[in-house]
């Protein structure tokens, strides 16, 4: 078929004096950072959903984008034309990966049986392209929010049948992620959870959920799937509240039903906002308990109150991001995934590439700030000196373990006052963190 972008060349680093808006001016994908290239430091990803079956649609309107591989129905050989379409943009932008739903690259037939044909038509056609091109699946997932049978749920269905269907399209979706080699497996609960506590069995849905995800890791062992299964935190949309609300709340989930070996998280940006957190909180919460599996790399508009899935383009977010990842020892099998969508507005198939040049730039930006951060020790040496008194006398034996109540009491009759406090010096460290930028 003929090329999808003919005006696009592949896209270069050539440094940030370049004036080129069709290439990289930091991200260098063979430099070195920490003894690592960029390219195995980031895994970039392309999400398949938003990238290539976006079509700019919100509430108010239809779609606005120009995309010339869509077709008014579609069709298995739509879809297949569509899997070279994103592979040659996949190609020339430079990423070694992409992330893919079940219902994005197959359509949907009338049955399950037709679905899972369809799915295996298509299957083929990405074999074919990523033998071509070497570029990898990072991830796939199956879509158990779309379809109206998912209205009240999948795995946490008050309807079983629904539980069922559920549990067959996660099955053939698994097959299909360790037939194309995909490294890990996401679960994201899009209506895993409640609108209204009055009709619902909160204990038997969460109970429910847990069978569903041990059916899931059972699967995966008798086909030898070895992939990193990972759950997505989100706290709302489209429901009132979702069971994976946030790091913490999916961690204490998995621990609660012994599925905490076979899990770590999928983080996201926008859905850290939702949930009233920062990235960078969602990044070190899942990081010390060690669950940082993968991220998905996106923003949100800060004046509007849903998830709007934007490009990451702030340089402070990047570089708090990859501070808590190479603290963390970096996200391997998971990746830095894309999952964002241009604006309404940025209709043209071009703007496809300005947006992931431009997140990908500003991730490197990230990382090289980071690195620099780690190199120079400042902020950790405040940090460091701020919880000093834990490094020995009663703090050291506080955290060892020798102290109790009785021993704790006595100390601070003896000495009758604490220590004075240090100032937090918030703003010095505020100040710190600019000299690096």
């Amino acid at each position: 078929m003929p090329a999808a972008f003919p005006e696009i060349s592949q896209i270069k680093f050539e440094g940030p004096q370049s004036k080129n808006p069709l290439s990289f001016r930091h991200y260098n994908a063979n430099e070195l950072v920490e003894g690592q290239s960029m390219r195995d430091h980031f895994r970039f990803s392309v999400a398949y959903w938003h990238t290539f079956r976006g079509v700019g649609s919100d509430p108010f309107g239809p779609g606005t984008m120009l995309r010339p591989w869509e077709a008014a129905v579609d069709t298995v050989e739509n879809a297949s034309n569509r899997v070279r379409v994103a592979f040659e943009f996949m190609e020339k932008l430079g990423t070694g990966f992409y992330c893919f739903h079940d219902r994005d690259v197959a359509p949907e037939g009338a049955s399950l049986a037709e679905s899972n044909r369809n799915l295996d038509a298509i299957v083929r056609v990405l074999k074919e392209e990523q033998q071509r091109t070497g570029i990898r699946l990072l991830w796939g997932t199956a879509n158990l929010f779309s379809n109206p049978r998912y209205m009240h749920g999948a795995a946490t269905s008050c309807n079983a049948d629904a539980f069922a269907y559920a549990a067959a399209q996660v099955k053939k979706a698994i097959e299909v992620t360790h037939e194309l080699g995909g490294e890990n497996y996401v679960f994201w609960g899009g209506r895993e959870g409640y609108q209204n506590l009055w009709n619902t069995n909160l204990k038997r849905e969460l109970d429910h959920l847990a069978r569903f995800l041990h059916l899931a890791v059972e699967h995966s062992k008798a086909i030898g799937f070895k992939g990193q299964f990972l759950l997505e935190p989100k706290p709302k949309e489209p429901t009132k509240h979702q069971y994976d609300f946030d790091a913490a709340a999916c961690i204490n989930f998995l621990r609660a039903y012994d599925l905490a070996d076979h899990f770590k998280l999928n983080l996201e940006t926008n859905h850290a906002t939702l949930a009233g957190h920062t990235m960078h909180h969602e990044l070190e919460y899942a990081g010390i308990q060690g669950f940082l599996g993968s991220i998905d790399a996106n923003t949100g508009d800060l004046l509007l109150g849903w998830d709007t899935d934007q490009f990451p383009t702030d340089i402070y977010l990047t570089t708090q991001c990859m501070l808590s990842i190479l603290k963390f020892g970096g996200l391997k099998p998971g990746g830095v995934n894309f999952d964002a969508k241009v604006r309404r507005e940025s209709f043209e198939p071009v703007d496809l590439f300005h947006a992931h040049i431009g997140g990908m730039d500003a991730f490197a930006r990230g990382l090289k700030i980071a690195a620099a951060m780690r190199a120079d020790g400042a902020l950790e040496k405040i940090v460091r000196e701020r919880y000093a008194s834990w490094d020995s006398g009663v703090g050291a034996e506080i955290e060892s373990g020798q102290a109790n109540f009785t021993s704790l009491e006595k100390y601070m009759l003896g000495k009758g006052e604490i220590t004075p406090n240090r100032s937090g010096r918030q703003e010095l460290i505020e100040n710190l963190i600019n000299t690096y930028l």
